[in-house]
């Protein structure tokens, strides 16, 4: 749990400085269309901040439940993949970055899907 307090800390904290990167030192280095992909990474990378702290409540809450712990791992892969994979992309154009944009999506859903499932259970 302890990790995931952690991974939300350091996450919340790049968020605001890639956020603020963003805004201030890409606006006329990167193409729009660049500036609104890194945008969407930072968006989806704050969203899934407020995840992994949910998932921090609910360990504490349900110490037992291997669920939310396991949601935890998801939302970091996701965050990793999906927005890390958006900020590669958008700095570099490179069309490969944008193929694992998925796979991170994919974590997201799982983490959000072990939310509900340890829910249920408990």
């Amino acid at each position: 749990m302890q990790r995931f307090i952690l991974y939300a800390a350091v996450n919340g904290f790049l968020v605001v400085v890639l956020g603020a990167f963003g805004a201030h030192g890409l606006e006329d280095k990167i193409s729009e269309a660049s500036l609104n992909t890194w945008n969407t990474a930072v968006l989806y990378q704050m969203f899934h901040v407020v995840g992994l702290m949910l998932s921090v409540l609910l360990c504490y809450i349900f110490p037992t439940s291997k669920s939310f712990s396991r949601s935890g791992n998801a939302f970091q892969i996701g965050i990793v993949l999906f927005s890390g994979s958006l900020y590669l992309f958008a700095l570099t154009g490179i069309s490969f970055f944008a193929y694992i944009t998925p796979l991170g999506g994919l974590g997201f859903l799982a983490g959000w899907i072990l939310i509900i499932d340890g829910i249920l259970r408990n």
